[in-house]
Parts: C-alpha cells; structure tokens; sequence
C-alpha cells in the first residue's frame, strides 16, 4: 500500500529503528548527508548505501541493502526515480519492511513491485520534512 495519510505515516516513523540510506553522500551540500545526519541526530540506526565509499559519518557504507545482512525498517530513497525498481528490489531481498523514496522520486512500477511483495512504500516525501511536521 502507498501511505499517503499523516497517521500512517506517523506510525511508520514512530515504529521504525533502523534506516538504510540509499544513495548515501559524505558531500555536506548533498540532501542525503543532510537528512542522514538529522535522522543520526533523533535516534535512528541509520546505515549509509553506497557503493563509492567505505564510510560516512564514521559508519561503515555497504554497497547496496542486502548486504547489511541485518533487518531494516524503512529503506530510505535517494536516488533517481530511474533507479528505484533496483532499489525495491534490493529492499524486498533485504525483507525491508518500507520503501521511502524522498521528495521528487517516483516510479509507479517500483512502488506496486515492493507493495505486492508485502512492503509498505512512501513516494515523493521528505522523510526529515515528515519526520519534523508528524513527531518533533
């Protein structure tokens, strides 16, 4: 199901603990590394996932979700709508519980993959934005 409502959504954040960052940056001008730090800063698990680098904020970066190799939340969305079917598919191997894809990701076909494979997606919202309006 695409959560659209603010008490779903609430309860999505609420009930989360660990959050892979997909599309991860150490650049402080990037929204990922931003976010990420914020969602370091309100008492997630967060993981970095980025092929590219070794760590971010001193934490170790694994190349794509499935080899975190522990359970996740919500998988965290920052990459071009293009990508997102890889994502989700990585999410549901993952046995990821959400799929977020931040503000300007969409893609139809990656949502409706994750929701048929027992996955809860958010599209096109800022988690932090969510995050900040919903519990802080």
């Amino acid at each position: 199901m695409i959560i659209e409502n603010d008490k779903q959504l609430a309860e999505i954040l609420n009930g989360a603990k660990t959050i892979a960052v997909v599309g991860a940056s150490p650049d402080l001008n990037r929204d990922s590394n931003r976010i990420m730090e914020y969602l370091i800063k309100v008492g997630y698990d967060v993981i970095p996932v980025n092929p590219n680098y070794e760590k971010i904020f001193d934490k170790k970066c694994f190349p794509t979700v499935t080899n975190i190799g522990r359970p996740i939340d919500i998988v965290d969305v920052f990459r071009r709508s293009e990508f997102a079917d890889e994502v989700a598919k990585d999410a549901v191997a993952a046995k990821a519980k959400v799929i977020w894809m931040q503000l300007g990701v969409l893609n139809e076909g990656a949502a409706k993959f994750a929701i048929q494979n027992g996955l809860k997606v958010v599209m096109d919202r800022c988690i932090m934005v969510e995050h900040r309006r919903l519990i802080h």
